[in-house]
């Protein structure tokens, strides 16, 4: 099945520094520990004013290192390997645009740095947007879990949700 293409471009607005240059975490880990940072583009540095005041931000970027293959709508979760679920379903980083988003602690912000908690991203991931985290507009206390929650194993999910790296 062809599917519709057409083409955004979107420049990067920094770049993502983290330990981690092999492998990284499926999902954030807070207390990771290494250094941490955001180093936005020079010009786009006037546009952090204000958000120290915030404890979390999104941080959307590129993912840039994914393995590219063909579009493939059904995927198979690495941690539930038994499940089929619809790319949109999952958390995969092979999707029809690599992009991802994180929430992470802002721990400071210097010039056009931003220290924050660990990030789930390789050294040198291109930035492309940066959004404060609003506790009542994005926390949502009835959320699920989705198929995710149907799972036998808990204790996995809980791994998998926490972002706690682990073999299994």
């Amino acid at each position: 099945m062809a599917l519709p293409s057409s083409f955004h471009v979107y420049r990067s607005i920094g770049l993502i520094r983290t330990p981690y240059r092999r492998k990284a975490p499926y999902q954030p880990v807070e207390a990771a520990e290494g250094d941490f940072r955001i180093v936005l583009e020079r010009p786009y540095a006037e546009g952090l004013k204000a958000l120290e005041t915030f404890d979390y931000i999104y941080v959307i970027y590129a993912l840039d290192r994914v393995m590219v293959r063909e579009d493939r709508l059904l995927i198979r979760p690495p941690w539930a390997p038994e499940q089929e679920v619809g790319v949109f379903a999952s958390r995969s980083p092979r999707r029809p645009n690599p992009i991802g988003i994180s929430v992470v602690r802002l721990l400071s912000i210097r010039d056009n740095v931003l220290y924050t908690s660990g990030l789930d991203a390789f050294d040198g991931t291109p930035v492309l947007d940066i959004k404060p985290y609003l506790m009542r507009l994005d926390a949502k206390c009835d959320a699920n879990y989705g198929w995710a929650g149907r799972m036998d194993d808990e204790q996995h999910l809980a791994l998998h949700i926490k972002g706690i790296p682990h073999d299994f």
